[in-house]
């Protein structure tokens, strides 16, 4: 099958950025009243926008962030960005593989505009994307709803059903499998550790499963 259309997710699947985002996350959350391990922060977030982090912590305390903590927490994410971000190894020669095959792809992601921005730009993946880049600003519903990965394909004129969706998390899994896509599942972010990752993104409905960019074959997209 060669798809209409790749879509990428960004953070575990083109930069290694999960582990950042989720210290950080973890430790304002215990600051702001909400004890949570890196873990905890990383099973029920991952992959979501920060109005899902918003939002489960009105519903289990009763209370909004404060009005510091979405500041905060940019700030301080970027700034770990800044100082340890890397691309996912082999990502640039994926790119540059579908690239000279004219294998159309952008990325869609729940991270915000200027996050997801630095992001590229830190690890050189911008040029690969030009316009073609999607967040969870777009629309009214974030992961795990379809709604980003439809937007993606209705701008690029893109068949859903041929489209090919390359995630990390749970959530991610799922909004593709509901936009009626195909799903691969990547496991090779360094907060897939635990051993468990491939079967629970498996479970999520993942099509195929893969630990190593390298095991990315465009010749057979």
């Amino acid at each position: 099958m060669r798809f209409d259309l790749v879509i990428f997710d960004c953070d575990g699947v083109l930069v290694d950025s999960e582990v950042l985002s989720c210290t950080s996350l973890a430790a304002l959350l215990t600051e702001a009243g909400l004890p949570t391990r890196a873990d905890e922060a990383m099973a029920r977030f991952l992959g979501r926008s920060v109005t899902a982090i918003a939002e489960d912590f009105q519903a289990r305390l009763g209370r909004p962030l404060p009005d510091d903590f979405l500041p905060r927490f940019r700030t301080d994410v970027m700034a770990r960005m800044q100082r340890d971000l890397t691309a996912i190894p082999d990502i640039a020669e994926v790119l540059d593989a579908l690239t000279a095959r004219g294998q159309r792809f952008c990325v869609a992601s729940s991270s915000e505009r200027p996050r997801l921005d630095l992001a590229l730009s830190l690890t050189g993946l911008a040029p690969f994307f030009e316009n073609r880049v999607f967040n969870a600003a777009m629309v009214a519903r974030g992961k795990p709803a379809p709604d980003l990965f439809l937007h993606a394909a209705q701008a690029l004129n893109a068949d859903p059903a041929r489209c090919l969706v390359i995630e990390d998390s749970l959530a991610g899994v799922q909004a593709g499998k509901a936009a009626g896509m195909i799903v691969w599942g990547f496991t090779g972010g360094s907060h897939h550790q635990d051993g468990a990752s491939a079967e629970r993104l498996a479970a999520a409905g993942a099509d195929r499963l893969f630990s190593r960019m390298k095991e990315f074959d465009p010749a057979g997209v």
